[in-house]
């Protein structure tokens, strides 16, 4: 019995690499009936039949996995917003955020175009860029022909299994063509509904970049609070996670509850309003969707 991981998976064969080498493998016929559905990213057991061809026999537990884009045992996911053209929008940041860490997974916010940003608007996004930082969050910054890209984006993503995401147009495609010219992927195909679109790749796969692996997708195609409870929402948020354990009230929902850390939080400062805004209004969205029969 042999070990490897899943790269990549294409026209239902999926090719797992152990050590150098590549192995084309089916699934066992019984995963289907037990509802075993082989991701890239995977680490699987499988067994060689003849000179090249094998079948997975075992896939092992995962950390975490997506629907869209199908791939599992993610560590992080860059996300890839444009200080202008279209223009920074921290309500939309937040969604993201939220999504990515209830899946458990680190974010990287990638910001794009910081050359061509307004002073005026540079000094608008500012004190946003600050706060972020100020909660734990990795913040790079670049641009269209960021000669340093590399530099800055390889300790970053060694060792690491990432994905991108990100807003229509930022410049998601013109990062991996930087970093990986060889790629050489179309700019500007990705549709304006936050990555559903076109792709010139039709299947998922992991790329060795700058030390690391990273999915040669468009990313989440669906930014909805479909998989959070409303219990679990303020999880979401690190700097709520860090004071929540002061509440009163176990499941306190830091809306009306009496003697709440994350109110308090708001009030001395450490919790920023614009923010909490923003949960009362994913709040709101997950108490008013439809129930999930």
């Amino acid at each position: 019995m042999s070990k490897g991981q899943i790269r990549k998976a294409l026209s239902g064969f999926y090719y797992v690499q152990d050590g150098q080498e590549f192995i084309r493998c089916r699934g066992r016929g019984v995963f289907r009936n037990r509802g075993v559905n082989p991701l890239v990213g995977d680490f699987v057991d499988y067994e060689v039949e003849g000179t090249s061809n094998g079948t997975i026999t075992v896939v092992h537990e995962r950390k975490n996995e997506l629907v869209r884009p199908p791939i599992a045992n993610i560590d992080q996911a860059l996300l890839v917003f444009s200080l202008t053209e279209p223009d920074f929008n921290p309500l939309l940041l937040d969604r993201f955020l939220v999504v990515v860490e209830s899946f458990q997974i680190e974010p990287i916010i990638c910001l794009t175009k910081t050359d061509i940003v307004s002073e005026k608007e540079r000094q608008r996004i500012q004190p946003f860029i600050e706060d972020y930082q100020n909660i734990g969050y990795t913040v790079i910054e670049t641009y269209i022909d960021d000669q340093q890209l590399k530099e800055k984006l390889t300790p970053i993503l060694k060792d690491k299994v990432s994905v991108l995401a990100g807003q229509s147009g930022v410049g998601k495609s013109t990062m991996l063509n930087t970093i990986l010219p060889e790629l050489d992927l179309k700019t500007g195909i990705i549709s304006e509904a936050l990555g559903r679109g076109k792709h010139t790749t039709r299947h998922v796969e992991l790329l060795d970049v700058c030390g690391g692996l990273l999915a040669d997708t468009p990313g989440f195609s669906s930014f909805d609070f479909d998989e959070i409870d409303k219990e679990q929402l303020s999880y979401c948020f690190p700097e709520f996670r860090r004071v929540s354990d002061r509440c009163k009230f176990r499941e306190c929902l830091h809306i009306s509850e009496p003697k709440c850390a994350v109110q308090e939080g708001i009030k001395n400062g450490e919790i920023k309003e614009y923010r909490y805004k923003h949960y009362v209004k994913f709040l709101e969205e997950i108490t008013d969707r439809k129930p999930r029969y």
